[in-house]
């Protein structure tokens, strides 16, 4: 029988990057399955921080849409200039209380996914009505106020709390990596409530010649004869970019044949490009449409990921999904204990060095670069495991089935209703690799706004 699945989450598509294309993925998944799908989403404004043209009329105002199967209900809410703070906190309490304000079907489940956080309570007003209560954190906020140190001790403290107690109050709980888990279960989540299931990889491995990559280094000034590292996406406070502005500093003081582009925008890009003014091996790119983004990850020699010293349990840098599907190698500035290091490792697709040595950075890269052969072998290591742990049919038959589980238990517990016998799920093991391409859904609204 069809369920009723409302899903509340903050960002949605056409956001192209971060949490959006999962929560669009979970909920053309449970669509296609036959299920009713009514997402509850804000305005899109990721990664710039600003509302997307098409909707910056239309605050105050409900927006109803269609994607495909799905029925969308966007809500307004402020979009902070700098997303960190009393801004961010402001934007994520704004959305929670709009959000459970919106009318729909009684759902049979609903789905919180955090960031924002406040959410979770907000999806409680349903779960008190008989609804089956599943949170997807993609962040940790109790990990990121203290390793991100965006807030004093006594704020990461209340935010732990706050974490604790609204997480402890779901039915399940989606981690999407091993160290998630764990994580979860040291902030008091019922181990047999947590259920493992990987951020799948949304980008479709480029099939394109050397003669057309050489076309692109040449479109985007990137020379033949100099190694290019490109960190793609989100520049914000946890990235700690300026370790790569410090690595192609040094560059231009050795001389050395390489250039650092950092591809995308963010809240941090205006700072780190001053940062970076009169660095001649340093380029800053702006985003670029879909195909052409995944045809630079292609063309370039190494892929940079950056952490901030000290971001270790608060996220899964959902980049590597698509770095590992481009086939190049890794660089990873990260802690040793980090999801981001986990990967790297399960992987092979690259190395790890220490978040925050800029001279580290450089060798590795370096290193890397001019490795042709292992290089290529570590790139095609990372599509392989792309492929074979990150698939998105995987992902597809694990939320089917976690969230059919999820009212299927709490149905057992209302009177006249067996309990099941067995728990229901645990982690998703690797399936079969995901189809090469799939089509892209969406109303007329949503392409537009792209």
């Amino acid at each position: 029988m069809p369920l009723n699945v409302l899903i509340l989450g903050l960002n949605y598509a056409p956001e192209p990057t971060g949490i959006a294309p999962y929560t669009t993925g979970t909920a053309r998944f449970l669509a296609d399955a036959g299920h009713h799908v009514h997402v509850v989403t804000g305005l899109p404004h990721y990664p710039h921080w600003e509302v997307a043209r098409p909707y910056r009329n239309l605050r105050g105002a409900v927006l109803h849409e269609r994607d495909g199967d799905v029925r969308i209900t966007r809500v307004d809410h402020p979009v902070p200039a700098d997303p960190t703070g009393a801004g961010r906190i402001a934007m994520e309490a704004a959305f929670a209380l709009r959000a459970g304000l919106v009318r729909t079907r009684r759902p049979d489940v609903v789905l919180a996914v955090s960031p924002a956080l406040l959410t979770v309570g907000a999806a409680l007003r349903w779960r008190a009505r008989g609804a089956a209560l599943g949170v997807v954190p993609q962040d940790l906020y109790s990990y990121a106020i203290a390793e991100a140190q965006a807030l004093g001790g006594r704020a990461a403290g209340a935010a732990g709390r706050l974490e604790r107690t609204l997480l402890r109050r779901a039915d399940g709980v989606v981690a999407i990596h091993a160290s998630f888990a764990r994580s979860l279960a040291d902030l008091g989540v019922d181990r047999d409530r947590i259920t493992t299931i990987r951020n799948w990889s949304h980008v479709t491995p480029v099939d394109a010649g050397p003669d057309e990559l050489a076309g692109l280094r040449r479109e985007l000034g990137w020379r033949d004869d100099e190694i290019v590292a490109l960190h793609a996406g989100n520049m914000g406070a946890k990235q700690g970019l300026e370790n790569v502005v410090e690595a192609a500093r040094l560059a231009d003081a050795t001389g050395a044949a390489v250039r650092f582009v950092l591809l995308g925008t963010g809240n941090q890009r205006a700072r780190l490009e001053r940062h970076g003014a009169g660095i001649e091996r340093l380029q800053f790119l702006d985003p670029l449409a879909s195909g052409q983004f995944e045809r630079a990850m292609a063309a370039a020699d190494v892929l940079v990921l950056n952490e901030k010293p000290g971001v270790e349990e608060m996220c899964v840098p959902s980049k590597l999904t698509s770095y590992f599907a481009a086939g190049r190698p890794v660089v990873a500035a990260t802690g040793d204990r980090s999801a981001a290091a986990a990967e790297i490792r399960a992987s092979e697709g690259g190395v790890r060095i220490e978040a925050g040595v800029p001279e580290d950075l450089l060798r590795a890269v370096l290193r890397t670069g001019v490795d042709r052969e292992g290089a290529a072998a570590a790139g095609l290591r990372g599509r392989l495991f792309a492929r074979d742990a990150l698939s998105e049919d995987a992902a597809r038959a694990a939320y089917v089935g976690w969230v059919e589980g999820l009212a299927a238990g709490r149905s057992s517990r209302r009177p006249g209703h067996a309990r099941p016998t067995t728990a229901p799920f645990a982690s998703v093991p690797a399936q079969a690799p995901a189809p090469a391409s799939e089509q892209v859904r969406g109303t007329r609204a949503l392409e537009e706004a792209t």
